[in-house]
């Protein structure tokens, strides 16, 4: 008696599949360590070699935590925090100043300007830089022969002082304390008069 062959087989005997396939079938359903997954797991499985595969081959690894950075170190006192002012000589004072004025806005009380402005590192602390212009006769830029000298705030001059000794750096012997701050004058390598201003704390 002829035994009728299930349909599945008479498909698969019409359109047989490449024999890759057929031996990767085989393995799958007559492995013993097969038998019993569930077909998730081996759809996830083979979706990770896939990817590794993609990959180059190299292990996929999960993203490590960034390590804590290292404290920043405080930096030593007796440093220029900013400019304190901008000092120039004018042979005619009144015409440079009535110049500024009108073409680029710097127009003052008293002829002087005073342009505030706040630390970067620390924006509760508010300092100004004062733009002035000199009669071409002053001597409070001697003994420079620069027609301009250049005001550095600094947060510590007692430190700032002491550490420019040590460099050799030449400094006026004069001091100057004043309610807003405390001033003293140094001389770069061109003989250029520069002045330091240590401005009072506020209360």
């Amino acid at each position: 008696m002829a035994r009728t062959v299930p349909s599945l087989i008479r498909v698969r005997a019409a359109s047989p599949p490449p024999q890759a396939v057929l031996d990767a079938t085989n393995r799958n359903l007559y492995n013993p360590r097969m038998q019993g997954t569930h077909w998730s797991t081996i759809a996830l499985g083979s979706l990770f070699l896939v990817s590794a595969f993609l990959k180059g081959g190299q292990e996929v690894q999960s993203p490590q935590p960034e390590k804590p950075k290292p404290p920043v170190k405080t930096e030593q006192r007796g440093r220029i925090i900013g400019i304190g002012g901008v000092f120039f000589k004018s042979a005619n004072r009144d015409q440079t100043r009535e110049w500024y004025a009108r073409h680029l806005g710097l127009a003052g009380k008293g002829g002087d300007v005073m342009l505030p402005w706040r630390e970067h590192d620390d924006p509760q602390k508010e300092h100004v830089t004062v733009w002035a212009v000199f009669p071409d006769s002053t001597k409070y830029f001697d003994p420079s022969h620069a027609p301009f000298m250049i005001n550095y705030i600094v947060d510590d001059m007692d430190a700032l002082l002491d550490r420019l000794k040590q460099e050799g750096v030449k400094i006026d012997p004069k001091r100057m304390n004043e309610s807003y701050g405390s001033f003293a004058w140094i001389y770069d390598s061109d003989g250029n008069k520069i002045e330091l201003w240590q401005p009072s704390a506020k209360p």
